[in-house]
């Protein structure tokens, strides 16, 4: 059985660029001590838009460019960086490719719980959490709060009370 920690797009632009806060800042250090005490595989996803972001549906409704392909509020962050071996590029909030990959991880080495950490609560963590969930049944499904933050301190929260409600354990 192994555990699985999956690091949500911890980019500049989620921590300090296009759509920082300081909620997001302040969590860095305790990202960065979860993955260096973490006993298991480490996956971060990176969200990844093109130049063409304002023309798509999700640019509509968030008409502010971040995570541009290439540009420095894509990269993840300096401090998580070299800690960053396996990621995944996702165009929007969920990832499906994540949960194929973890699919496959769990057909080869039982997955006994995929914790998930990062930015932001609200939109690509609770996203990712319940696809995971819905999709591997019998893993647990972690998220740990304090390494989280939302776009607003309220909305972080009813995005972990709706988690808990769909069965999935907040630290």
């Amino acid at each position: 059985m192994q555990r699985v920690l999956v690091v949500v797009d911890m980019q500049n632009d989620f921590i300090d660029g296009a759509l920082g806060t300081p909620e997001a800042q302040a969590i860095v250090p305790f990202v960065k001590e979860k993955i260096r005490s973490f006993d298991g595989k480490v996956i971060f996803t990176r969200d990844t838009h093109q130049n063409d972001y304002l023309q798509t549906q999700e640019g509509a409704k968030l008409p502010i460019p971040h995570c541009i392909n290439g540009t420095q509020g894509w990269e993840i962050c300096d401090e998580l960086k070299p800690f960053a071996k396996d990621i995944i590029d996702k165009p929007t909030f969920g990832s499906t490719e994540l949960v194929r990959a973890l699919e496959r991880e769990n057909s080869k080495n039982q997955i006994s719980e995929i914790e998930l950490v990062g930015l932001c609560t609200d939109i690509c963590v609770i996203s990712n959490a319940m696809l995971l969930k819905s999709s591997l049944l019998e893993t647990e499904i972690v998220v740990d709060s304090t390494c989280c933050a939302g776009v607003t301190p309220q909305s972080h929260q009813n995005a972990l009370e709706a988690m808990k409600m769909c069965q999935i354990n907040i630290k």
